[in-house]
């Protein structure tokens, strides 16, 4: 079955960190663009990084640049987004896709997970 299974939400204080992890299974992630996408309540769903399949070149919106790292773990098929100095506005459901038609972070979204909640709150 191929599927994407986000982990590692959770409540964190305003300036803590959580790192959250993408797995796949039915397909092997190196091979696909990587994206984490989040909603929050009330918002339209936005891109927050990605991973490219080419170089594994990296994309960061504006306003986690500098605070959140994407990465891969290719031994255990996985894609981290470690988010670090968190706050209130990260609030939102993280979600991971994957895509394979494109170049770089340009790519049509084949698979989406379930999302995980991240709640930044004191």
């Amino acid at each position: 079955q191929v599927q994407l299974v986000e982990s590692g939400g959770g409540l964190v204080q305003p300036g803590g960190s959580l790192r959250v992890s993408c797995a796949s299974s039915g397909f092997t992630l190196d091979q696909y663009a990587v994206g984490w996408f989040r909603q929050a309540p009330g918002k339209e769903r936005e891109g927050v990084s990605c991973i490219s399949s080419v170089d594994d070149s990296t994309w960061y919106e504006a306003s986690v640049k500098d605070r959140f790292i994407i990465s891969r773990n290719s031994t255990q098929n996985l894609v981290y987004l470690q988010m670090n100095n968190l706050k209130p506005d990260d609030t939102a459901i993280y979600y991971c896709a994957a895509g394979l038609r494109g170049y770089g972070c340009v790519v049509d979204w084949d698979f989406w997970g379930q999302g995980t909640q991240v709640t930044v709150s004191s």
